[in-house]
């Protein structure tokens, strides 16, 4: 589903990504984690050719009709520009495929992104008008509604709830096991260990380490990227990690 190879990128005469390799496949949630500043925006924005990048990528290498098949995208910068309704909004998820939002199967797509996001008391309600957490909600159902077999999605949970957290994450989750993959950026340790199936770990536009969770919450692989420790607690819903 996702396939680069020596991924590199330069911003304003700055090298940001030095050589990233990383393939993601059907049934993976692929954690991308790192301090701020080490790269994760760009290496999503470079995996599908939205900015200049050095080295291959096979989203990059689609049209952009392909590429809007292929993979949906939610951005770390959310913004709702338009007064449109919760379902309108949805909807455009639907412009890559045959009736734009208009269809039968469109209107079940977007039905089925509302109901997972429970978004439905929401549909007609001004996306303007709904707090932070809710717009993003939205936008992960427009998302959801492209139907795409990847889904990238930089930092998701930011701004949700505690609930809405684990269970947008819970869904992440059921996505993988019917066959979808999905690249998420994601700040909280512990909920990346509990919900991602493998982890990358980016440091200063370097793969650090790519791994199952237990490989890559390492102390000392902490310690270089974030200059931190971790003290690991195993708990009956998966591991909690803490930052010392």
């Amino acid at each position: 589903m996702l396939v680069l190879r020596g991924l590199s990128v330069t911003r304003r005469n700055r090298p940001v990504l030095h050589g990233v390799n990383l393939t993601l496949g059907a049934g993976e949630v692929v954690g991308l984690i790192g301090p701020n500043g080490a790269g994760k925006s760009t290496l999503m924005e470079a995996a599908l050719g939205l900015i200049p990048f050095d080295g291959t990528s096979n989203l990059a290498a689609m049209d952009a009709a392909h590429r809007a098949r292929a993979a949906a995208y939610l951005p770390q910068s959310r913004e709702i520009a338009w007064p449109v309704s919760v379902e309108d909004l949805v909807a455009l998820g639907r412009i890559p495929w045959p009736g734009g939002g208009r269809g039968a199967g469109d209107r079940a797509a977007i039905d089925a992104a509302l109901t997972r996001m429970g978004l439905q008391d929401f549909r007609k309600r001004t996306a303007l008008r709904l707090s932070g957490g809710e717009q993003t909600r939205a936008l992960i159902a427009r998302a959801l509604a492209q139907e795409t077999p990847l889904l990238i999605a930089d930092e998701p949970i930011a701004g949700l709830d505690p609930a809405q957290q684990l269970s947008c994450l819970r869904l992440f989750r059921a996505l993988a096991a019917e066959g979808h993959g999905l690249l998420v950026s994601i700040h909280d340790l512990g909920l990346a260990a509990r919900f991602c199936t493998r982890l990358v770990l980016l440091d200063k536009g370097h793969v650090l380490a790519d791994g199952h969770p237990d490989q890559v919450l390492r102390d000392d692989l902490l310690r270089r990227a974030f200059g931190i420790g971790a003290r690991r607690i195993d708990t009956p819903d998966g591991p909690a990690i803490l930052p010392v």
